[in-house]
């Protein structure tokens, strides 16, 4: 994907400014990010996404009249494709790594923020229709003649999952119920000299159950650490989050009840993006999505189901 030329000169215009040049910063299949170098030698942020990420420039908006503190929003358009343009003031990079209390601090913000309309919602209801969601994404990637083999059980896993949602949905709305980031990493924050950490990336924020983005904090590449989890609800709570967010849900203790829950809806979106996106000629790469899902997939079981 890309940036028409007219279509940036059209932003800078509105801005009252004039690009030099561009310099990549990260690129990926749906979305990249670019800094401006400008003509009087400051910089600005480009990010252009897919459709699907489009209503970034939305959420941005509605996040920073609430006060999250989120970079400026300076200018956005849609190109033809549907695909989201914005320019956005450019932070800088981190002076150091986040720590958890940045974590802590960054994720009580989002939550305070009311919800924005128009934006997914992971309420209970829709927490027990996961299971049989991704079972539906898992029988097209099967009428495609893709997965055909289920070396890794994830129809069983998901089935198993299927049969107690009912009972381990209960408490998804209790607080911190609301505004919820969905991809919350170290890579979303920015920490500048002075200030509340910065946050990024929020092109999938949804209404749902704040828990789950502590439990993204550790990132999808690594193993489910469930005492991480039940450290940063702590530290969230020390932060000024609610404290309910300790309170059990669904008969288990909150940080098990929202890393499985977690868990479970990374393996859905994992499965529905690798069947309306993925490459299916690269028989590898569909195994290693298989092997990577069913990883989420048992820790999710082991937390919901065991």
């Amino acid at each position: 994907m890309s940036v028409r030329p007219a279509v940036l000169t059209a932003l800078a215009n509105e801005i009252g400014v004039k690009v030099q040049r561009r310099e990549e910063v990260r690129i990926w299949s749906m979305s990249a990010v670019e800094r401006l170098h400008l003509t009087d030698g400051s910089t600005l942020i480009l990010k252009y996404a897919d459709e699907v990420f489009a209503d970034e420039p939305d959420v941005l908006a509605h996040a920073a009249k609430h006060d999250v503190p989120v970079p400026r929003l300076l200018a956005s358009t849609r190109q033809t494709d549907g695909s989201a343009v914005m320019i956005l003031e450019d932070l800088g990079e981190s002076v150091r790594k986040p720590s958890l209390a940045d974590a802590a601090t960054a994720a009580v913000s989002i939550h305070q923020c009311p919800p924005l309309a128009g934006r997914p919602v992971l309420d209970d209801r829709a927490l027990v229709e996961l299971p049989v969601q991704a079972l539906q994404w898992l029988d097209a990637l099967q009428a495609a003649g893709r997965w055909s083999d289920d070396p890794f059980e994830i129809r069983a896993g998901l089935q198993k999952l299927d049969d107690v949602a009912s009972r381990r949905a209960r408490g998804a709305t209790i607080s911190p119920y609301g505004m919820c980031h969905s991809e919350f990493h170290p890579t979303s924050l920015i920490i500048q000299p002075e200030g509340p950490p910065r946050i990024l990336d929020m092109a999938r924020a949804y209404t749902g159950n704040g828990l789950l983005d502590l439990v993204s904090w550790q990132g999808t590449p690594e193993p489910l650490d469930l005492e991480a989890v039940k450290d940063l609800i702590d530290a969230y709570v020390a932060a000024g989050g609610t404290a309910e967010a300790e309170l059990d849900r669904g008969g288990l203790p909150a940080h098990v009840w929202a890393a499985g829950w977690d868990k479970l809806w990374i393996v859905e979106w994992f499965i529905q993006s690798n069947y309306r996106w993925a490459d299916p000629g690269n028989p590898a790469r569909e195994h290693a999505v298989q092997q990577a899902i069913s990883r989420h997939l048992w820790e999710a079981v082991t937390c919901l189901a065991s």
